[in-house]
Formats: C-alpha cells, sequence, structure tokens
C-alpha cells in the first residue's frame, strides 16, 4: 500500500473497518467483508478525500500480478483490495482469517446503493458497451432511488490523450461521489491507478461484470455456484471461446502455485 509503515501493513485502509490482511502469491487483501467495505467508501465519501481505488481481487487478477510487475504495483498502491473470489477465501481460512463471503462486484454495487440511498451520493458508472450501464441505471432506480449523475462508454480502444482528457474532465464535471468502473480487468484497475490524481470522486471501484448483469445482457451464475467458487464454469460454460484460456491456464497455474508456497518451493 502506498507509504505503508508497520502500523498500517496489517490494517491497509487506516481505518477501523479493515481488520488485517492476509497474503495471496505475494498480493495484500485486506480482511473485509462487503459491509465493511461499505462503511469504508462512507467514510471516505465524509472526510472528502479523492482519487481513492478499490481492486476487487480474484484469481484472474492474482495471476496477473504474478506475471506481471507492472500490474503488481497497481495492486500494491490500491486503498483497498478485497477478496472477489472464492479461492481467496480459502487462502484466508488456510491463514486463520473466517471470512464469510467474498467481495463480489455486482453484490457490492447493489448492496451500496440500496443501503445507502437515503444519502443521495453522486453516482458515475464508466465503462460496458453503449447503453449498458444507461440500462442498468433505469433497472437499478426501478428498485430503490439512485442519484446518477452520468454514464460514460470509452471506446473499446486505445484512447489518445485528447479522448483522454475529454474523459476526465467529463467524470469530473459531474462531480461524483464515487466512480463505478467496468472496463474489466486488468483494464480497470489500470486504469484507476493510472488516473488516480485525475479523478476528483471520493473513490473509485472496479467492479468487473456488474453493469452487464444489471443491464440484463449477461446472465448471473445461480447463488450456489456463486458461493462455492464454480461461477467461472458457468462463465465458461456461456464464453468458452473468450474464457478458456483465462479459466484452465490460470486457475490451473493458480493451483500450482499455491502448492509450491505451502511445499515451501517457491515464495511469491
Amino acid at each position: 500500500m502506498r507509504g505503508a509503515d508497520s502500523a498500517t501493513a496489517a490494517n491497509p485502509a487506516g481505518l477501523s473497518v479493515v481488520r488485517g490482511q492476509f497474503t495471496v502469491l505475494g498480493v495484500h487483501v485486506a480482511a473485509v467483508q462487503i459491509p465493511d467495505v461499505i462503511s469504508l467508501i462512507e467514510r471516505w465519501i465524509a472526510s472528502g478525500t479523492r482519487g481513492k481505488y478499490i481492486a476487487l481481487a480474484n484469481v484472474h487478477m492474482i495471476m496477473e500480478a504474478v506475471h506481471s510487475r507492472d500490474f503488481a504495483e497497481v495492486l500494491a498502491n490500491a486503498d483497498l483490495v478485497a477478496p472477489d473470489g472464492m479461492p481467496l477465501i480459502w487462502s484466508a481460512k488456510q491463514q486463520g482469517i473466517r471470512l464469510h463471503r467474498r467481495v463480489y462486484g455486482p453484490d457490492l454495487l447493489i448492496d451500496f446503493c440500496r443501503s445507502t440511498e437515503n444519502r443521495n451520493y453522486r453516482h458515475f458508472f464508466f465503462g460496458g458497451e453503449p447503453g449498458v450501464a444507461e440500462k442498468m441505471v433505469r433497472n437499478l432506480q426501478k428498485k430503490f432511488a439512485l442519484n446518477c449523475v452520468g454514464t460514460l462508454s470509452p471506446p473499446f480502444r486505445k484512447v489518445d490523450k485528447d479522448e483522454d482528457r475529454d474523459i476526465v474532465e467529463t467524470i469530473n464535471a459531474a462531480h461524483p461521489d464515487i466512480l463505478w468502473v467496468c472496463l474489466g480487468c486488468p483494464k480497470q484497475e489500470r486504469w484507476m491507478y493510472e488516473h488516480r490524481a485525475d479523478i476528483n470522486a471520493a473513490v473509485m471501484v472496479g467492479v468487473g461484470q456488474a453493469f452487464n448483469i444489471y443491464a440484463g445482457t449477461v446472465k448471473q451464475a445461480p447463488s450456489f455456484m456463486r458461493e462455492n467458487g464454480l461461477e467461472w464454469l458457468f462463465r465458461l460454460g456461456h464464453e468458452p471461446k473468450r474464457l478458456w484460456r483465462r479459466y484452465f491456464i490460470y486457475n490451473t497455474k493458480f493451483i500450482y502455485y499455491q502448492l509450491l508456497q505451502r511445499l515451501r518451493l517457491r515464495y511469491f
């Protein structure tokens, strides 16, 4: 974590809602649950801070950090890395930390919006294909009050400096309290890291497939699969061409590296 000393190493966010941390293949993950993250975000908004960002780590993200020193730096600089992915929950248990649920991006988004609707926080939704964020917002506003101050779908290519500046200016002009980022891993985490000094929102949160799920363009795995480490199987069945490499190669390597570490044959 940025400028972490011995006191904050066990408390990455520097606040009481974080109850220590555990390590997964060299990545420090906060021992938090969704209510903890919601409380932390609200504290950041109330304190007037700017440009904090939260990464919700799963196996894919951990393996990206193992393979890329640059991406490992992205996670090391995050203001909070929370466990999204049951293998991380299992890793925490092996280290003596019992967490009941993962911090699943779509659940965090919906729980935050529902539990804080009377606060009138200003939400901006960045990412997804054109029209997806708008459709999601309409669906959510049918269920509860949601103060959406803007949506933006960036090009699915590398943007130039002028386009990047326009994106930042559009977001900041809306004066959001929280910026939800849906660009996919590792793009969304890199984007938050690279723009943490430019964005005036109190906090940015990368939530993966959340926009598509609540817009109804992507099916969500049944709850029993999500909570038992089988979501990858559901998604693989729906998008085999896009996801087979990620799941078969990354998941296999993750298990292999975990075994090496437990046998003390390799350290991360």
